[in-house]
């Protein structure tokens, strides 16, 4: 599947080389690997991080997107805000399972989804980014997390979560602390492979 690219913008048709992804003053590579060698490794649907608007980034952005999408993976951005771009990387058919689930096509209907096919549910997402400052709460569901944690997390504001990790869990908190530990097992290893001379591209697992 084709990355998505950045709407009313072509990608690239030609696959970009690895040196140019890995030039310029900001460390693209190591912002990948930090904040999204689950998602790299296939451990976790998606991840969000933020980079700094400057001279160029919308190419980097373009260039990240078609060399990730060679691995069924994309990469978008929800939301410029002052000096900063939200972008999100996410693995296509996992999110398409996620979004697939029982329950979750009623879920998002509250919050203006008509769709649960994974392109029109996201650019929605991007436009709940767009039209507020605030978080849309059901960005969990599209970060791979369960919807009975998303669905508490909206009802009690946050708060009387059982525990906390990459989200905060309200129901099975054994299986959630088995998977927070692989996610940070998966961030040591990636970071040291990384250290010691692995790319990004040689990191992310195809789909």
């Amino acid at each position: 599947m084709g990355g998505w690219g950045i709407v009313g913008e072509k990608a690239p048709e030609a696959p970009c080389k690895v040196s140019s992804l890995r030039q310029g003053p900001f460390p693209w590579e190591q912002v990948l690997i930090e904040q999204g060698a689950a998602t790299l490794a296939g451990l976790k649907t998606a991840s969000l991080f933020c980079v700094p608007v400057e001279s160029g980034w919308k190419e980097k952005v373009r260039l990240w997107n078609d060399s990730f999408s060679q691995k069924g993976i994309f990469l978008l951005p929800l939301r410029c805000q002052e000096n900063r771009a939200l972008l999100y990387l996410c693995r296509v058919s996992q999110l398409q399972a996620d979004l697939n689930r029982p329950g979750v096509l009623r879920f998002l209907a509250r919050y203006g989804y008509d769709s649960t096919q994974a392109q029109e549910a996201v650019f929605r997402l991007r436009a709940r980014f767009q039209e507020s400052e605030e978080f849309p709460h059901e960005v969990g569901v599209f970060l791979g997390y369960p919807l009975e944690d998303v669905v508490g997390f909206i009802r009690h504001g946050g708060k009387r979560c059982k525990c906390a990790g990459c989200w905060k869990v309200y129901c099975n908190e054994r299986e959630a602390q088995k998977k927070f530990a692989q996610i940070r097992k998966c961030r040591e290893v990636y970071g040291r492979l990384w250290a010691q001379g692995r790319t990004v591209w040689q990191l992310t697992v195809a789909a």
